[in-house]
């Protein structure tokens, strides 16, 4: 069974940083992405970034040049947050998705930016 198990969110203040991390355990056939989706108060959820095995990653616009996310190995994915905004209030998850777009996701954790 897989399962995805995140941590690291919190409240923090505008222009404050955050760490999620999030770790597989189970067989996952495939593997292909490992990344971040969030879901705003009232919206639906969007890609934030991800990256594939040994490959390049992919951001949201909004937090090119502030987020990071980085694989420290096959199944382990961190997002750096710096420069924090209001906006980036949400529930994020951590997602596995396989070659042939099977897709997992964690439980999710709550980042709230206030002042």
């Amino acid at each position: 069974q897989v399962r995805l198990v995140e941590s690291g969110g919190g409240l923090v203040q505008p222009g404050g940083s955050l760490r999620l991390s999030c770790a597989a355990s189970g067989t996952i056939s495939n593997l292909y992405t490992m990344g971040w989706y969030r879901q705003p108060p009232g919206k639906e959820r969007e890609l934030v970034a991800t990256m594939t095995t040994g490959g390049p990653a992919t951001y949201l616009d909004s937090v090119r040049g502030r987020f990071t996310i980085s694989r420290p190995n096959a199944k382990n994915t961190i997002l750096q947050m710096n420069s924090l905004k209001p906006e980036d209030t949400a529930v994020y998850y951590c997602n596995v998705r396989t070659l042939t777009g099977k897709d997992y996701w964690g439980q999710g954790t709550q980042v709230t930016v206030s002042s």
